[in-house]
């Protein structure tokens, strides 16, 4: 590792510890040049998702597009900005498991779906409506039809 103080390439590392619930480690170093002292934090680096648009298409998977699209269906709702970030990230998890390296755009919005209905009907109703392209009044009222059974 690279010293930051004096570019010396050797170090020592003289402490290491566990970060975020396990998914990454924390070293403390000390440069052997100029005893300058120096942290590091080293993760896991997960290979890229992508989405398969219905079409065809694929695109990087993008956990902001992703965080957008929860928000303007909570759009004045009663669901604070740490939900909205917990389903994002739960989303997230899910699919990082379930899928190596193409993941549908299906999956994705079954997925928040699932996670909506659970938290707020209305924005499970307005992210469903996008989702499943809503043509008119009657497929809301079949959903929501669906949503009270």
């Amino acid at each position: 590792m690279k010293c930051p103080a004096c570019g010396f390439l050797d170090d020592k590392v003289v402490d290491s510890r566990a970060v975020k619930d396990g998914a990454g480690v924390r070293r403390r170093r000390v440069c052997l040049n100029c005893s300058h002292r120096f942290s590091t934090y080293e993760g896991i680096i997960r290979e890229e998702l992508r989405v398969v648009k219905r079409s065809g298409i694929c695109e990087d998977y993008d956990k902001d597009k992703l965080r957008r699209g929860i928000r303007n269906a909570c759009y004045k709702r009663p669901v604070d900005s740490d939900k909205i970030d917990q389903i994002v990230e739960d989303v997230n998890g899910i699919i990082q498991k379930e899928f190596d390296k193409d993941v549908p755009s299906a999956e994705i919005g079954r997925i928040v779906m699932e996670a909506l209905k659970k938290v707020d009907q209305v924005a499970y109703v307005r992210f469903a409506s996008v989702y499943r392209k809503f043509k008119d009044v009657d497929e809301f009222i079949n959903e929501i039809r669906a949503l009270n059974k």
